[in-house]
């Protein structure tokens, strides 16, 4: 009887031991591959040589140790990328497939967040935490317009028409401090069919700026060709946009920003050479611009040595560039400290961390 419970508590013994073993492996066969999916970067040498020095200075906004990770993909046109960081979320829009999708940070995966977006190119978050929406499309009669989505879910429209006349396709929108929402107007989805429908516009390419109290919109530029992307330095004084039509070279206007709402003089800050092609642009805290970067489009361009991200400071020199595989259109800052550049480019999400936080993460 001793020697039968003995050989019975050590099968028991074995038993547990073997489960445990097999518990273990199975927990680190399903946690590898998630970690595998949460990062992946595209090189693995430190530093990373996708980022490369064109200025000394650019060391101080580089991190050594930081690489270039892609970590989503399965888009048509990436757009419009905003952080979300009391959700861990970023949330961008995927221009062809008329959606919104967000990317979350805790599970590392992408989903669907709104179908049928009327062609969402440019987001924004205002000072209350929720989403501003360029609708550049019509979808089942609405759309070219500005929205706001509720806290509730429910969509605010601040803005379809001015003076009487339908937007062209709203572009790109940021928000300033005192509530004044700010979009840039051009044709670019009006057309064809590809990115919405094609339309005749009314309207000249322009900016607007939409008031945080009464809502009234005023046409503040009517004089460049193409606006795209647009951003405020972090003292707000200053007014960045995209002159995406430029000829010869695509340009970035810096306008002063009166306090009545109003621009004031313009100069321009930088004229993108080398076949160079600018879209979407952030700026740090310190007053450099983070410019979505591609080629021009034309036949002597050559995509693989300017698709990225380029940087310049605050005098309109190129200090460094970040090469990527795709050509990338628009680009935010976001994660817990600010610090992390998410870019949006083409069918991917990529991200790498950096010294500067974004503008808007300044007090």
């Amino acid at each position: 009887m001793h020697d039968e419970q003995h050989t019975q508590s050590a099968s028991r013994r074995r038993f547990l031991k073997q489960s445990m073993v097999y518990s273990t492996a199975i927990a680190a066969s399903s946690l590898l591959p998630s970690l595998a999916r949460a990062v992946e970067p595209i090189n693995t040498r430190y530093p990373d040589p996708s980022v490369e020095i064109l200025d000394d200075s650019f060391l101080e906004l580089r991190l050594f140790n930081a690489s270039v990770e892609k970590i989503a993909s399965g888009l048509r046109w990436a757009e419009g990328p905003v952080w979300f960081g009391d959700g861990n979320y970023l949330l961008l829009s995927d221009i062809p497939n008329n959606r919104i999708v967000r990317w979350d940070e805790i599970s590392q995966t992408m989903g669907v967040y709104r179908e049928h977006s009327n062609f969402s190119n440019g987001l924004a978050r205002d000072w209350q935490g929720r989403l501003i929406a360029c609708e550049g499309s019509t979808t089942q009669g609405m759309g070219r317009r500005i929205t706001r989505t509720e806290h509730d879910g429910r969509i605010t429209v601040l803005a379809d028409n001015f003076e009487g006349k339908r937007f062209n396709s709203p572009n790109d929108v940021v928000v300033k401090r005192d509530g004044s929402v700010w979009f840039t107007d051009p044709p670019f989805q009006a057309g064809g069919h590809y990115e919405g429908y094609k339309i005749q516009t009314e309207l000249p390419h322009g900016v607007y700026r939409i008031d945080g109290e009464t809502l009234k919109v005023s046409r503040v530029i009517d004089n460049i060709a193409g606006p795209n992307g647009l951003c405020f330095s972090p003292d707000e004084k200053t007014l960045h946009v995209v002159e995406g039509r430029a000829k010869p070279n695509r340009l970035v206007w810096a306008y002063g920003v009166n306090d009545d709402g109003t621009l004031g003089e313009r100069k321009q800050h930088i004229e993108a050479t080398g076949f160079g092609g600018l879209d979407g642009i952030k700026c740090d805290e310190f007053g450099n611009l983070w410019c979505g970067w591609g080629s021009s489009g034309s036949p002597e361009a050559k995509p693989e040595e300017l698709d990225g991200v380029r940087i310049f400071n605050t005098q309109g020199k190129a200090i460094g560039h970040i090469h990527l595989p795709e050509r990338c259109a628009n680009l935010c800052f976001g994660g817990p400290q600010g610090n992390r550049l998410f870019m949006a480019s083409s069918h991917s999400l990529y991200s790498i961390f950096v010294a500067p936080r974004g503008a808007i993460f300044v007090n």
